[in-house]
């Protein structure tokens, strides 16, 4: 089987996708596949990795391919592969851009299709999705930017235009401080602020808007970060995060050595079931295909459960999470891509 495995792209989580890329392409049988790696740089511009796949080790944060020659026609390319893993990230790989050009192309693909990336890809429309479901989401004020005005976006989508105090206004009338302030369509805690008060808000404000005009503020809520793996119809344990900072931030997710992971997590059985059955319903919610990561809260004081994001091409260095609860199933690494190549192709 030609085997495609396109990391890179133009998005904000580029250097992670390289990472999760040379880490796919190191971890696939070798007798089974002809591998063909295809990096994209900053640019958009599209390449051959030339390296031996054979030899592939696994990059480092801020490392790139510079073993590269230029793909002249890339639908033609492509169309001479008999899959594709798109280990992409964030923006263009997980909002369903790839997924459209490698449809269009007829091109079999591992995870989850248009529909469900471009969902999961937007929290505002994720968290609306998972509350018709009757999944818990944590409460929100939802801004918009137009590139001078902030404006309130109601529930029925009427807008106000407001300011920063007005915004500081609203977070103490509906749940108070603190609070998360994140762009709505980013990955890898890109963008994310904690605030505290107003003017660690308009800090928070201005760095969201920086990657979307689509802004969440969302309660801050006292709770363990548990996720869990979705691989077809398998839900996995849950596993634990244990932040080295006080939120799992882009730092402490791939530069932070202090940071941990517990699987499985250590909590009930009942939560565990609670959570897997919350994970099994939601990637049914999203229409889901192949894999995604689902994260969640557990608040401290109630246990109550609140679903944070779906991930529908989650990390896949050697120290992600999405991996590592996979294996604990039993399924290794490379088993675990070669159930997502025949899920894609069958």
């Amino acid at each position: 089987m030609k085997l495609g495995i396109i990391f890179g792209s133009k998005s904000t989580e580029h250097e992670v996708s390289v990472v999760s890329g040379s880490s796919v392409i190191k971890n696939l049988n070798k007798k089974k596949y002809d591998i063909y790696p295809i990096y994209i740089d900053k640019e958009n511009e599209w390449y051959e990795v030339l390296d031996d796949p054979k030899k592939q080790d696994v990059y480092k944060i801020g490392e790139l391919p510079t073993n590269i020659k230029a793909i002249n026609n890339v639908f033609k390319y492509l169309q001479n592969m008999d899959c594709i893993i798109p280990v992409m990230h964030g923006a263009y790989g997980e909002d369903g851009a790839i997924q459209g050009l490698l449809k269009m192309l007829d091109i079999p693909y591992v995870g989850c299709g248009i529909l469900s990336s471009s969902v999961c890809m937007d929290k505002v429309i994720t968290k609306k999705i998972l509350e018709r479901a009757g999944i818990l989401v944590t409460p929100d004020i939802y801004i918009e930017y137009d590139g001078i005005d902030f404006f309130y976006v109601l529930d029925d989508y009427s807008t106000q235009k407001v300011t920063v105090v007005d915004i500081d206004n609203l977070i103490k009338k509906e749940f108070g401080y603190p609070v998360y302030v994140k762009p709505a369509n980013s990955g890898s805690s890109i963008g994310i602020s904690k605030a505290s008060n107003a003017d660690e808000l308009n800090v928070a404000l201005y760095e969201a808007k920086k990657y979307d005009k689509k802004i969440l503020i969302e309660k801050a809520i006292v709770a363990r970060e548990i996720e869990c793996a979705v691989l077809d119809d398998l839900v996995s344990a849950p596993g634990e995060i244990l932040s080295a900072t006080e939120f799992y931030s882009f730092d402490a997710k791939y530069k932070n050595s202090k940071s941990k992971t517990v699987i499985p997590a250590e909590i009930s059985e009942e939560i565990t079931n609670d959570i897997r059955g919350i994970a099994k319903r939601a990637f049914k919610a999203i229409d889901g295909k192949g894999l995604a990561r689902i994260d969640f809260f557990v608040e401290k004081d109630t246990n109550k459960i609140y679903l944070n994001e779906i991930n529908t091409m989650p990390g896949f260095t050697e120290i992600s999470m999405y991996p590592k609860m996979i294996e604990n199933m039993g399924i290794s690494y490379s088993e675990l891509l070669d159930k997502l190549i025949e899920i894609a192709t069958k």
